[in-house]
């Protein structure tokens, strides 16, 4: 039986907010940024509104977690919802030889590791360090992150069963998966534990992985869905050129054609590419709302202007008629 998408509402009655900030730039991700810089992303963000906020441990090795929990103790608690994500401990890297980098693409030194751990104790423990690291008592939405990649079979099933212990306990509001590979989020939704899943790469103009499988999943359990890196690490955050980025690395010649297709068509109903690219996923009900990262005040502003263009309903019409993009739910 279907059920109808629920609005979810934290511990302090806030409802999550349909656009967020997407904080793996805050732990220097593919390059250094100075605690000025951050700050004054983070100022920006609050200036504009902006009061749902993803962070992980893995962005730089906990450096997101601690630069997004010291801007956000100068506000109100009951203001705000904060994500983060568990199933990668840190711990210190006694082989560590005081010189190198993390090699995950985060510019921060590699004296901590990464350990997989999904198991009860796990999920419990990487959530006390974030808190920790965060400087609260508590988090509203906690996502597994990446199980699939942990090379753990029972990761899912183990770590949503931890994570809805954390939920009755009060330690967390809603639980969920985060990942790209939407097979492993469809697991997450039919254990029937997850209230949100945060689904990257895969709800977008030019990769749509997650429908029908996991949208059709989120449906029938009443499961809701954040759709993260809209802009598919790059290409549809502005005009499609040659050298772009798709998926982290340099787009193919097939892609590069259908983005500017799609951007003719998007030109033509007089609408910039990436305002269709942040808001398409929204079309779904079941989406209740989409988190962008940002490098610098002007681009937070920029994604927000972008989020609330006027967007006429041909548009989508258009892009379903002509092959491009598959008009979602209504």
């Amino acid at each position: 039986m279907a059920h109808h998408p629920r609005i979810l509402t934290t511990a302090s009655g806030t409802a999550v907010p349909k656009f967020g900030l997407g904080c793996a730039p805050l732990g220097n991700m593919f390059r250094a940024r100075s605690d000025e810089e951050v700050e004054a992303v983070l100022e920006a963000a609050w200036e504009a509104g902006v009061r749902h906020f993803d962070t992980a441990p893995h962005y730089g090795l906990g450096l997101s977690e601690r630069r997004l929990g010291r801007f956000l103790a100068t506000k109100p608690r009951s203001e705000f919802v904060i994500s983060t994500k568990v199933g990668r401990l840190l711990r210190e890297d006694p082989a560590w030889d005081g010189r190198s980098t993390d090699p995950e693409g985060f510019v921060v030194p590699a004296q901590l590791r990464r350990s997989w751990d999904f198991s009860q104790h796990g999920v419990r423990a990487g959530l006390e360090d974030s808190l920790e690291r965060l400087g609260m008592d508590r988090v509203d939405i906690l996502y597994l992150h990446d199980p699939e990649h942990s090379g753990d079979s029972r990761a899912v099933h183990e770590g949503m069963a931890a994570l809805s212990r954390m939920r009755d306990e009060g330690v967390v509001t809603f639980v969920g998966a985060g990942s790209m590979d939407p097979s492993t989020l469809i697991s997450a939704v039919e254990t029937g534990l997850a209230d949100i899943v945060m689904v990257a790469n895969r709800y977008t103009l030019l990769d749509q992985g997650a429908v029908p499988g996991l949208a059709a999943a989120s449906r029938r359990h009443g499961t809701l869905m954040v759709a993260a890196a809209v802009f598919n690490s790059g290409l549809l955050a502005r005009s499609p050129t040659k050298g772009a980025t798709f998926d982290y690395q340099v787009a193919s010649e097939d892609v590069l054609a259908r983005a500017r297709s799609i951007e003719s068509i998007c030109v033509a109903h007089g609408v910039e590419l990436p305002a269709a690219a942040v808001q398409y996923p929204l079309l779904d009900p079941a989406v209740a709302g989409v988190v962008v990262g940002a490098d610098s005040p002007d681009q937070i502003r920029q994604n927000l202007t972008r989020f609330g263009a006027a967007i006429p309903d041909a548009l989508w019409d258009d892009l379903d008629q002509k092959g491009l993009v598959p008009r979602t739910s209504r």
